[in-house]
Protein backbone atom coordinates (compact mmCIF):
# COMPACT_ATOMS: atom_id res chain seq x y z
CA UNK A 1 0.00 0.00 0.00
CA UNK A 2 1.53 3.62 -0.89
CA UNK A 3 2.11 6.50 1.90
CA UNK A 4 -0.77 8.19 0.17
CA UNK A 5 -3.37 5.36 0.18
CA UNK A 6 -2.18 5.05 3.96
CA UNK A 7 -2.71 8.59 4.55
CA UNK A 8 -6.21 8.59 2.98
CA UNK A 9 -7.27 5.77 4.82
CA UNK A 10 -5.76 7.18 8.25
CA UNK A 11 -8.20 10.33 7.64
CA UNK A 12 -11.06 8.37 6.99
CA UNK A 13 -10.88 6.55 9.97
CA UNK A 14 -9.95 9.29 12.17
CA UNK A 15 -13.01 11.62 10.23
CA UNK A 16 -15.23 8.47 10.88
CA UNK A 17 -14.23 8.37 14.76
CA UNK A 18 -14.77 12.22 15.43
CA UNK A 19 -18.28 12.13 13.41
CA UNK A 20 -19.15 9.65 16.24
CA UNK A 21 -18.14 11.30 19.09
CA UNK A 22 -19.75 14.27 17.70
CA UNK A 23 -23.17 12.45 17.11
CA UNK A 24 -22.37 11.06 21.18
CA UNK A 25 -22.88 14.73 21.97
CA UNK A 26 -25.39 16.39 19.65
CA UNK A 27 -27.27 14.09 17.55
CA UNK A 28 -27.37 13.80 14.02
CA UNK A 29 -26.24 18.18 14.20
CA UNK A 30 -23.40 17.01 16.23
CA UNK A 31 -22.23 14.39 13.52
CA UNK A 32 -22.50 17.25 10.78
CA UNK A 33 -20.45 19.86 12.71
CA UNK A 34 -17.96 17.25 13.34
CA UNK A 35 -17.82 16.35 9.65
CA UNK A 36 -16.94 19.83 8.68
CA UNK A 37 -14.91 20.50 11.27
CA UNK A 38 -12.60 17.25 10.67
CA UNK A 39 -13.05 17.99 6.58
CA UNK A 40 -11.44 20.85 7.54
CA UNK A 41 -8.86 19.49 10.01
CA UNK A 42 -7.92 17.14 7.20
CA UNK A 43 -7.56 20.31 4.54
CA UNK A 44 -5.69 22.51 6.87
CA UNK A 45 -3.51 19.21 8.49
CA UNK A 46 -2.29 18.25 5.13
CA UNK A 47 -0.77 21.65 4.34
CA UNK A 48 -0.12 22.81 8.02
CA UNK A 49 -0.02 20.05 10.93
CA UNK A 50 3.82 20.12 10.45
CA UNK A 51 3.27 24.35 11.66
CA UNK A 52 0.87 22.78 14.48
CA UNK A 53 3.18 20.54 15.82
CA UNK A 54 6.43 22.22 15.65
CA UNK A 55 4.49 25.11 17.42
CA UNK A 56 3.06 22.81 20.27
CA UNK A 57 6.51 21.65 20.76
CA UNK A 58 8.28 24.52 21.29
CA UNK A 59 10.45 24.46 18.41
CA UNK A 60 12.58 27.41 17.02
CA UNK A 61 13.86 27.47 13.26
CA UNK A 62 17.99 27.45 13.51
CA UNK A 63 20.22 28.22 10.52
CA UNK A 64 24.44 27.47 9.36
CA UNK A 65 24.59 30.73 11.88
CA UNK A 66 23.14 30.44 14.87
CA UNK A 67 23.67 26.15 15.03
CA UNK A 68 26.30 25.56 12.57
CA UNK A 69 27.17 22.37 14.00
CA UNK A 70 23.65 20.51 13.81
CA UNK A 71 22.36 22.22 10.21
CA UNK A 72 25.74 21.16 8.44
CA UNK A 73 25.16 17.35 10.11
CA UNK A 74 21.97 17.17 8.81
CA UNK A 75 22.51 18.65 5.26
CA UNK A 76 25.08 16.41 4.85
CA UNK A 77 23.16 13.75 5.86
CA UNK A 78 20.88 14.41 3.60
CA UNK A 79 22.89 15.16 0.80
CA UNK A 80 24.40 11.32 1.05
CA UNK A 81 20.92 10.09 1.47
CA UNK A 82 20.41 11.64 -1.82
CA UNK A 83 17.18 13.77 0.20
CA UNK A 84 16.37 17.35 -0.47
CA UNK A 85 17.63 19.20 3.03
CA UNK A 86 15.13 19.72 5.65
CA UNK A 87 14.44 22.68 7.58
CA UNK A 88 16.34 22.34 11.06
CA UNK A 89 14.57 23.25 14.38
CA UNK A 90 15.79 23.53 18.05
CA UNK A 91 13.56 22.62 21.47
CA UNK A 92 14.51 24.11 24.47
CA UNK A 93 14.62 21.31 27.19
CA UNK A 94 17.05 19.06 28.85
CA UNK A 95 15.81 15.82 27.69
CA UNK A 96 17.33 14.82 24.85
CA UNK A 97 14.93 13.94 22.15
CA UNK A 98 13.92 14.80 18.15
CA UNK A 99 11.30 14.06 15.95
CA UNK A 100 10.33 14.47 11.97
CA UNK A 101 7.81 15.95 10.61
CA UNK A 102 6.51 17.89 7.20
CA UNK A 103 3.80 16.65 4.33
CA UNK A 104 6.57 15.04 1.91
CA UNK A 105 10.37 15.15 1.36
CA UNK A 106 10.70 18.37 -0.06
CA UNK A 107 8.64 19.77 2.89
CA UNK A 108 10.21 18.61 5.72
CA UNK A 109 11.51 19.46 9.27
CA UNK A 110 13.80 17.86 11.89
CA UNK A 111 14.07 19.14 15.23
CA UNK A 112 16.13 18.81 18.30
CA UNK A 113 16.34 19.15 21.93
CA UNK A 114 18.90 20.88 23.44
CA UNK A 115 19.56 18.66 25.78
CA UNK A 116 20.15 15.71 23.33
CA UNK A 117 23.04 18.17 21.68
CA UNK A 118 24.16 18.55 24.99
CA UNK A 119 24.13 14.98 26.05
CA UNK A 120 25.15 12.98 23.46
CA UNK A 121 28.24 12.64 21.36
CA UNK A 122 27.95 14.18 17.67
CA UNK A 123 28.18 10.43 16.19
CA UNK A 124 24.99 9.79 18.41
CA UNK A 125 23.49 12.70 17.25
CA UNK A 126 24.33 12.01 13.24
CA UNK A 127 22.63 8.66 14.02
CA UNK A 128 19.45 10.26 15.70
CA UNK A 129 19.02 12.76 12.70
CA UNK A 130 19.69 9.76 10.79
CA UNK A 131 16.72 8.09 12.02
CA UNK A 132 14.38 11.26 11.36
CA UNK A 133 15.49 11.72 8.28
CA UNK A 134 14.67 7.67 7.54
CA UNK A 135 11.00 9.04 8.63
CA UNK A 136 11.20 11.40 5.77
CA UNK A 137 12.34 9.63 3.51
CA UNK A 138 9.57 6.61 4.29
CA UNK A 139 7.03 9.28 4.18
CA UNK A 140 6.33 8.74 7.69
CA UNK A 141 5.88 12.10 9.02
CA UNK A 142 2.54 12.90 7.58
CA UNK A 143 0.76 10.34 8.52
CA UNK A 144 2.74 10.96 12.16
CA UNK A 145 1.68 14.59 11.78
CA UNK A 146 -1.65 14.20 10.70
CA UNK A 147 -2.27 11.40 13.83
CA UNK A 148 -1.23 14.26 16.08
CA UNK A 149 -3.37 16.74 15.12
CA UNK A 150 -6.34 14.95 15.31
CA UNK A 151 -5.68 12.63 18.57
CA UNK A 152 -5.40 16.30 20.20
CA UNK A 153 -8.83 17.07 18.46
CA UNK A 154 -10.16 14.14 19.55
CA UNK A 155 -9.04 14.62 23.67
CA UNK A 156 -10.38 17.97 23.19
CA UNK A 157 -13.61 17.06 22.22
CA UNK A 158 -13.59 14.40 25.24
CA UNK A 159 -12.79 17.09 27.51
CA UNK A 160 -15.92 19.45 26.41
CA UNK A 161 -17.88 16.56 27.10
CA UNK A 162 -16.86 16.22 30.62
CA UNK A 163 -18.22 19.99 31.17
CA UNK A 164 -21.11 20.28 28.70
CA UNK A 165 -22.23 16.53 29.47
CA UNK A 166 -23.26 16.57 25.70
CA UNK A 167 -26.44 15.20 24.45
CA UNK A 168 -28.36 13.51 27.44
CA UNK A 169 -31.63 13.00 25.60
CA UNK A 170 -29.73 10.51 23.43
CA UNK A 171 -29.89 6.79 24.41
CA UNK A 172 -26.92 6.50 27.37
CA UNK A 173 -27.52 9.71 28.56
CA UNK A 174 -24.70 10.51 31.57
CA UNK A 175 -23.23 7.13 31.26
CA UNK A 176 -22.55 7.13 27.65
CA UNK A 177 -20.86 10.63 27.92
CA UNK A 178 -18.42 9.73 30.97
CA UNK A 179 -17.85 6.50 28.36
CA UNK A 180 -16.87 9.00 25.35
CA UNK A 181 -14.33 10.64 28.28
CA UNK A 182 -12.49 7.55 28.45
CA UNK A 183 -13.08 5.45 25.29
CA UNK A 184 -12.40 8.27 23.02
CA UNK A 185 -8.98 9.62 24.22
CA UNK A 186 -8.48 5.94 23.99
CA UNK A 187 -8.70 5.02 20.57
CA UNK A 188 -7.10 7.72 19.04
CA UNK A 189 -4.09 6.52 21.27
CA UNK A 190 -4.53 3.03 20.00
CA UNK A 191 -4.47 4.51 16.09
CA UNK A 192 -1.39 6.54 17.26
CA UNK A 193 0.30 3.29 18.44
CA UNK A 194 -0.54 1.16 15.99
CA UNK A 195 0.98 4.15 12.99
CA UNK A 196 4.04 4.48 15.70
CA UNK A 197 5.46 0.98 16.73
CA UNK A 198 6.12 -0.41 13.02
CA UNK A 199 7.28 2.15 12.07
CA UNK A 200 10.25 2.92 14.23
CA UNK A 201 11.69 -0.53 13.39
CA UNK A 202 11.94 0.74 10.02
CA UNK A 203 13.07 4.20 10.79
CA UNK A 204 15.91 2.70 13.19
CA UNK A 205 17.15 0.15 10.03
CA UNK A 206 17.10 2.85 7.37
CA UNK A 207 18.65 5.69 9.82
CA UNK A 208 21.57 3.05 10.78
CA UNK A 209 21.93 2.78 6.82
CA UNK A 210 22.28 6.67 6.13
CA UNK A 211 24.62 7.14 9.23
CA UNK A 212 26.55 4.06 8.27
CA UNK A 213 27.18 2.58 11.52
CA UNK A 214 24.09 0.79 13.45
CA UNK A 215 25.88 1.26 16.53
CA UNK A 216 25.79 4.59 16.76
CA UNK A 217 21.78 4.90 17.15
CA UNK A 218 21.62 1.82 19.45
CA UNK A 219 24.06 4.37 21.34
CA UNK A 220 21.84 7.34 21.43
CA UNK A 221 18.32 5.04 22.26
CA UNK A 222 20.31 3.93 25.46
CA UNK A 223 21.35 7.05 26.39
CA UNK A 224 17.88 8.95 25.57
CA UNK A 225 15.90 6.41 27.33
CA UNK A 226 18.06 6.52 30.25
CA UNK A 227 17.61 10.79 30.44
CA UNK A 228 13.96 10.77 29.55
CA UNK A 229 13.04 8.53 32.22
CA UNK A 230 14.01 11.33 34.71
CA UNK A 231 13.76 14.47 33.04
CA UNK A 232 10.64 16.04 32.13
CA UNK A 233 9.37 17.37 28.96
CA UNK A 234 6.89 19.75 29.28
CA UNK A 235 6.03 20.79 26.03
CA UNK A 236 4.89 16.97 25.44
CA UNK A 237 3.33 16.75 28.94
CA UNK A 238 0.95 19.48 28.06
CA UNK A 239 0.21 18.10 24.78
CA UNK A 240 0.95 14.03 25.10
CA UNK A 241 -0.65 14.26 21.19
CA UNK A 242 2.57 14.47 19.80
CA UNK A 243 4.60 12.02 21.83
CA UNK A 244 4.42 9.23 19.20
CA UNK A 245 6.38 11.20 16.69
CA UNK A 246 9.39 11.90 18.85
CA UNK A 247 12.65 9.04 18.53
CA UNK A 248 11.76 7.81 22.18
CA UNK A 249 9.07 8.38 24.00
CA UNK A 250 8.76 11.19 25.93
CA UNK A 251 6.40 10.86 28.59
CA UNK A 252 7.00 9.46 32.30
CA UNK A 253 5.57 11.87 34.85
CA UNK A 254 2.30 10.32 34.06
CA UNK A 255 3.31 6.50 33.97
CA UNK A 256 1.26 5.61 30.72
CA UNK A 257 0.58 2.35 30.31
CA UNK A 258 3.42 0.36 28.60
CA UNK A 259 0.77 -1.62 27.06
CA UNK A 260 -0.70 1.29 24.84
CA UNK A 261 2.78 2.89 24.55
CA UNK A 262 3.31 4.40 21.15
CA UNK A 263 6.83 3.03 20.72
CA UNK A 264 8.43 -0.17 21.00
CA UNK A 265 10.82 -1.63 23.57
CA UNK A 266 13.51 0.06 23.36
CA UNK A 267 15.80 -3.18 24.15
CA UNK A 268 14.63 -4.62 21.28
CA UNK A 269 15.12 -2.16 18.81
CA UNK A 270 18.70 -1.80 20.38
CA UNK A 271 18.94 -5.57 19.75
CA UNK A 272 17.63 -5.43 15.78
CA UNK A 273 20.44 -1.87 15.46
CA UNK A 274 23.52 -4.75 16.87
CA UNK A 275 22.08 -7.58 14.90
CA UNK A 276 23.23 -5.01 11.68
CA UNK A 277 26.67 -4.76 12.62
CA UNK A 278 28.71 -5.53 9.88
CA UNK A 279 25.56 -5.32 7.27
CA UNK A 280 25.75 -1.58 6.63
CA UNK A 281 28.17 0.85 5.76
CA UNK A 282 29.67 3.30 3.17
CA UNK A 283 30.02 6.97 1.98
CA UNK A 284 27.44 8.42 4.35
CA UNK A 285 28.97 7.33 7.80
CA UNK A 286 32.33 9.08 6.33
CA UNK A 287 31.11 12.30 5.61
CA UNK A 288 28.25 12.52 7.83
CA UNK A 289 29.39 14.16 10.73
CA UNK A 290 31.89 17.76 10.66
CA UNK A 291 35.59 16.51 11.36
CA UNK A 292 36.21 19.22 13.97
CA UNK A 293 35.30 17.75 17.98
CA UNK A 294 34.00 14.27 16.05
CA UNK A 295 32.83 11.84 18.47
CA UNK A 296 32.74 14.88 21.01
CA UNK A 297 29.96 15.27 23.27
CA UNK A 298 28.17 18.43 23.63
CA UNK A 299 27.78 21.89 23.26
CA UNK A 300 28.86 21.47 19.78
CA UNK A 301 25.61 23.08 17.85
Amino acid sequence: MTGYAKTFMLMAAMTALFMGLGAMLGGAGGAVIALVVAAGMNLIGYWNSDKAVLSMSGARQVDERTAPGLVQMVNRLADGAGMPRPKVYVIETDQPNAFATGRDPANAAVAATTGLLRRLTEDEVAAVMAHELAHIRNRDTLIMTITATFAGAISMLANFALFFGGDRDRPGGLIGTIALMILAPLAAALVQMAISRSREYEADRVGAEICGNPLWLAGALRKIEAFAKGIDMNAAERNPAIAHMFIINPLHAHAHDKLFSTHPNTANRIAALEAMVGQVGGPVAQSSVPRVGRGKSGPWA
